[in-house]
């Protein structure tokens, strides 16, 4: 005849629920906390994805007020430009990528980006983007 086991019909078959194992107790504030930081890091979300990035225009008013100090633009013009900018980044981004891969490398870097718009935008141009960008980031590394 088989031994009695010490083990229940419901923990052979696993029905039971497994009890937590609790190194020490729970401090009640600390749970309170955590619930803070979590509805904390929601709402944050939230607001992110409702400023959602769709659009260039604001860039285009303050670049020109720069430039032209009394001169807009209208909203067809604003449009027209945003589609433009998109383009020319998708494009930029495009070859890039293609020449991170004909190098054999998973890193794309500012290398890469500066061939590219010396490649996509003719002569001068190509010349003074590069010039003004790295201009751009020399100021803005000393700012900091």
């Amino acid at each position: 005849m088989a031994e009695p086991s010490s083990v229940t019909s419901e923990e052979s078959l696993g029905t039971k629920e497994a009890e937590p194992f609790e190194a020490e107790p729970e401090n009640p504030k600390r749970k309170t906390a955590k619930r803070k930081r979590a509805k904390r890091k929601t709402a944050k979300r939230q607001r992110r994805r409702s400023d959602g990035f769709d659009s260039f225009a604001a860039y285009f008013r303050r670049v020109l007020k720069q430039v032209h100090q009394g001169l807009s633009l209208s909203q067809e013009a604003v449009k027209v430009m945003d589609s433009f900018v998109k383009d020319i980044f998708e494009q930029i981004a495009t070859e890039a990528a293609r020449l991170v891969r004909s190098s054999k490398r998973s890193t794309l870097s500012c290398r890469e980006i500066q061939t590219s718009v010396r490649l996509l935008l003719p002569g001068e141009m190509g010349k003074l983007a590069v010039s003004n960008a790295n201009k751009a980031v020399i100021t803005y590394t000393t700012g900091k």
